[in-house]
């Protein structure tokens, strides 16, 4: 027997019997089949899956839950008598609804005049925070070096920093500015107060836009100031009305600045005017007192509803592709 044959009698006898079979030649790789999920695998995977999305949806409640509370019982107590706000059993709903509260509310103290103060101071305040703060941002997220991180730093540090530090000092450059019980050195005092924040928040906005953007702006012959104004600004619109909106209900809300810096009565912002229902001896009027808090509150919530969506669409009109 020669060679040749017994090594085609060797090919033979190893290759795979079966009609249609062709011989497998040598070197070529074994193709290894790859395991499929049981039904068994499957079943013991979904009960995981179901489970761990019931307990994200159990703490989503707990959470939403949690920060309905406050308001809920702020609203069904400013529509209660006060036969109702005395009882020992306090309802959910209350059993005769009433305006009475509101009315004594106005009556008492001027709403009108105390909301248009902290209208005008959150507004201005949070305008002159964005025009102020959207440069600056976009400074410290495209020049990365130790002065922009230590500025950077230092923004961080500065939130903090407590209220009744920084009090003092202010009210010492106010008073030598001759700013103290003035509207004008209120606004600053909130522009200064929510600058970091704000700031903050625009960084990271910036950030996310792709700098190729930019370049290619630049290739076009736009300077500095013209891609900021026409390329970047646009894509950071979302960043800068939820910035905004943030810091105009922290300016809404302020109480503390606010109480301290302003003396006179027509100048008094919302949340002092608040206070105002509290007696010398630390009794609330309460039904008078849920009602004033409760048109207080709504401002924010309302505005917060009629720009969330806006801020949604935006970032999604807003995204990029690299």
């Amino acid at each position: 027997m020669t060679a040749t044959e017994s090594t085609g009698g060797s090919e033979r006898s190893s290759a795979p019997r079966g009609a249609g079979s062709a011989p497998v030649p040598r070197g070529t790789p074994r193709r290894t089949s790859t395991p499929r999920r049981t039904s068994t695998s499957r079943r013991r995977a979904t009960p995981r899956r179901t489970a761990t999305r019931a307990g994200q949806y159990a703490a989503l409640l707990g959470y939403l839950a949690f920060l309905a509370f406050p308001f809920l019982w702020l609203l069904s107590t400013a529509f209660k008598p006060p036969r109702e706000l005395s009882s020992m059993h306090p309802t959910w709903i209350p059993e005769a609804p009433t305006l009475e509260n509101f009315r004594q509310a106005f009556a008492q103290q001027p709403l009108l005049a105390a909301a248009g103060n902290s209208l005008l101071a959150a507004a201005v305040s949070a305008l002159l925070a964005i025009l102020l703060a959207t440069p600056m941002a976009y400074v410290l997220a495209r020049f990365r070096n130790r002065l922009s991180r230590a500025a950077a730093g230092w923004v961080v540090i500065s939130q903090a920093f407590p209220l009744v530090l920084v009090i003092i000092p202010l009210f010492l450059i106010l008073k030598g500015l001759h700013l103290v019980d003035s509207r004008i050195g209120l606004i600053m005092v909130y522009v200064v107060w929510s600058l970091p924040f704000a700031l903050w928040m625009l960084t990271g906005y910036v950030r996310a836009i792709p700098r190729e953007l930019e370049e290619a702006a630049a290739v076009d012959g736009a300077g500095r100031l013209r891609t900021l104004v026409s390329v970047t600004a646009p894509l950071l619109a979302p960043g800068i009305v939820a910035t905004t909106l943030f810091a105009f209900i922290t300016a809404w809300n302020e109480f503390f600045f606010a109480l301290v810096l302003l003396k006179s009565p027509e100048k008094q912002t919302l949340p002092v005017v608040l206070t105002h229902f509290l007696g010398a001896e630390g009794v609330a009027d309460l039904g008078p007192l849920a009602a004033a808090a409760l048109l207080a509150t709504l401002p924010s919530l309302l505005l917060f509803a009629a720009i969330q969506r806006r801020i949604t669409g935006g970032m999604l009109a807003g995204a990029v592709k690299n």
